[in-house]
């Protein structure tokens, strides 16, 4: 059995009254309040979802739970949809609808728009682009995957979406309709591509996630070759296709016991609830992750390096926290002097970084100024394959 009318209305309209309490839109962009109600995002969900339950991804169909499936498209606003699971991870998604809203209103569109959005995925973002530049306007969407590109160009067509989409490789842009007065991505990026910056108009801009971190809206400078900008957002994107899978903390630590422990002195709370520090120690620490969670004993916090180093916090019911080390890096202690390193320089807030892109494609974030300022040179470029 198909979704029926009920089950979707009932859901979307919980979803919007949601956004609506919690007073999720955008003051600035009154309009995506109307284009999401005119472009819900159901009708652009695939037949096949997936949900975790807790040990692996189950597949969801629309024709056999569909009070499941409509309950998965029309998540809690902060919650993304997942649409596609390649080698046993999330690899394209429906993303949450706040983070969707947010960086639309960063990107400042205007009716007569040219637009380039990189990583078409369902085409619902898409949508809501062209919803905004209206006839006058043009928008591009490139999807590195050949059949999610298709299906999204039927799924536009039949929502009288105009946008034109191509397959192609998002790092290169799509130089034919170029240039752009605005372009957004849809997937995170260690650094900037060259193509994005050339292929949008002086004082157009460029909004993107950056890592795992958040999202950049950069302008491009007078000479077409540079750009500058702030930190408008966080949150966690995926990466391009291609890009290499970071190994989870299970995989790192390979059921070795630790080699170091001794009792962590500190409040904990502020690496689980303080986003200010967590974007810090991340932007000092570009190479460590860390998850935290908290229950009624306090916060837990496992991190791992990606390669041999791993490290967990663990708050007993009882006494002080608690810290295993294992590999050749002492983590937990490298959190610690970052975290300092922070504190001492004045805790500079998250809304105070931005990023440079300079004509040579020197790439750094920046805190305070961004001349004079503290700065960190972006990571090497990622390694991309198509197909």
């Amino acid at each position: 059995m198909s979704a029926g009318p009920d089950d979707i209305g009932v859901h979307r309209r919980r979803a919007l009254a949601a956004m609506d309490i919690g007073k999720a839109w955008p003051e600035d962009s009154l309009w995506l309040r109307e284009a999401v109600r005119a472009l819900p995002r159901d009708e652009f969900a695939p037949e096949a979802l997936w949900t975790w339950d807790g040990h692996a991804w189950q597949r969801v169909l629309r024709a056999g739970d569909s009070r499941v499936w409509a309950r998965l498209v029309h998540a809690g606003s902060d919650d993304a949809t997942i649409t596609e699971i390649t080698g046993g991870v999330p690899s394209s998604s429906l993303s949450c609808t706040s983070i969707v809203v947010d960086m639309l209103d960063s990107l400042d569109l205007q009716p007569g728009h040219r637009v380039l959005e990189l990583g078409t995925g369902t085409g619902w973002n898409a949508a809501l682009i062209a919803y905004r530049v209206g006839p006058t306007g043009h928008v591009t969407s490139v999807e590195t995957d050949p059949t999610l590109a298709t299906t999204a160009a039927a799924t536009l067509t039949r929502a009288a979406a105009r946008v034109d989409v191509r397959a192609g490789d998002g790092t290169l842009g799509w130089v034919p309709a170029a240039p752009y007065d605005r372009l957004i991505a849809t997937y995170a990026v260690d650094r900037v591509p060259r193509a994005w910056i050339e292929q949008t108009r002086p004082g157009g801009d460029i909004v993107f996630p950056w890592t795992r971190l958040g999202y950049f809206a950069l302008t491009t400078g007078k000479d077409g070759r540079s750009a500058t900008g702030r930190l408008h957002g966080l949150a966690q994107f995926m990466n391009a296709r291609g890009t290499a899978t970071t190994p989870t903390h299970r995989e790192v630590r390979a059921d070795r016991d630790p080699d170091h422990e001794r009792p962590f002195t500190r409040d904990l709370r502020p690496l689980h609830d303080d986003a200010h520090l967590m974007w810090a120690l991340r932007l000092r620490l570009p190479d460590v992750l860390f998850d935290t969670s908290a229950d009624t004993h306090g916060v837990h916090a496992r991190l791992h390096d990606g390669a041999g180093s791993w490290a967990t916090i663990s708050t007993p019911p009882t006494g002080r926290a608690i810290t295993f080390q294992g590999g050749p890096r002492r983590l937990v202690d490298e959190v610690e002097t970052a975290w300092d390193a922070w504190t001492e320089a004045g805790a500079i807030g998250l809304y105070d970084h931005g990023m440079t892109v300079t004509a040579d494609d020197e790439q750094f974030v920046w805190a305070g100024d961004p001349d004079s300022g503290p700065r960190w040179a972006l990571p090497a470029p990622a390694p991309i394959t198509i197909g």
